[in-house]
């Protein structure tokens, strides 16, 4: 891949599903306040990967936070299928989340008490919709139609994480954040996890950011945006 400067792309385009402009986020340590993101700019496209690299503390985890709503920049812009994250009341967040944005967690996050095909059903049931063709076709992508009535505590890992990844695609997001997907699975789960990600990322258009520390999960990515002490050190 071609290096890039952090500003190769220009001004995002504010089309873009996920736009950061000049974001910088800090923290309260005691009595210090420590700068966990500091002037932070790039954007991704709809259908595009861009991977988030860089040690811990570098500033990933913050800009997941703030993308998913979950948290504020203290000063600049993140926009979100042309929300301004910033400026929107705390409901139009929770609507996002329910129907714009889809989350793959490193640690799977299942609810232990519901069967796999609840799981998966559940973005749909908290925003009040059914759509049992849908859950049954993701289910089947994800090769999980025969261990649909099982619970999380019956499968494996991999299962676990593919379950998950249906789960975050149900509701068509057009945003997709996945935070380490295969940190918890061996080599070879986690590439059969990051092949069906990709495949259903790639059938739905979904803009993704993934956080990973793992080199070769970020050769999905089109665009790496490398981190260093809560700024962008390159784009590559």
């Amino acid at each position: 891949m071609m290096q890039r400067a952090p500003g190769a792309r220009g001004v995002p385009a504010m089309s873009d599903p996920i736009v950061l402009e000049g974001v910088s986020k800090s923290y309260r340590r005691g009595d210090e306040l420590v700068a966990a993101l500091v002037d932070v700019s790039f954007s991704v496209a709809a259908s595009e990967v861009v991977a988030l690299v860089g040690p811990s503390g570098c500033g990933k985890s913050t800009t997941l936070n703030l993308v998913s709503g979950v948290d504020r920049a203290d000063a600049g812009r993140v926009g979100v299928c042309g929300l301004d994250l910033g400026a929107a009341a705390e409901p139009d967040l929770v609507r996002l989340r329910r129907r714009t944005v889809g989350i793959v967690f490193q640690a799977f996050h299942l609810v232990p008490h519901l069967s796999v095909e609840e799981n998966v059903a559940l973005p749909l049931a908290l925003d009040g919709r059914r759509d049992p063709a849908r859950v049954a076709e993701l289910l089947e992508r994800v090769g999980l139609t025969r261990r649909r009535r099982h619970f999380p505590g019956e499968l494996s890992g991999g299962e676990q994480q593919r379950t998950a990844v249906a789960r975050a695609l149900v509701h068509r997001p057009r945003v997709l954040l996945a935070d380490e997907p295969t940190g918890n699975l061996d080599s070879a789960t986690g590439a059969g996890v990051l092949r069906v990600l990709d495949e259903l990322r790639r059938a739905e258009r979904t803009a993704m950011l993934l956080v990973t520390h793992d080199d070769n999960v970020a050769t999905l990515a089109d665009r790496i945006v490398r981190m260093c002490d809560g700024r962008v050190e390159a784009i590559l």
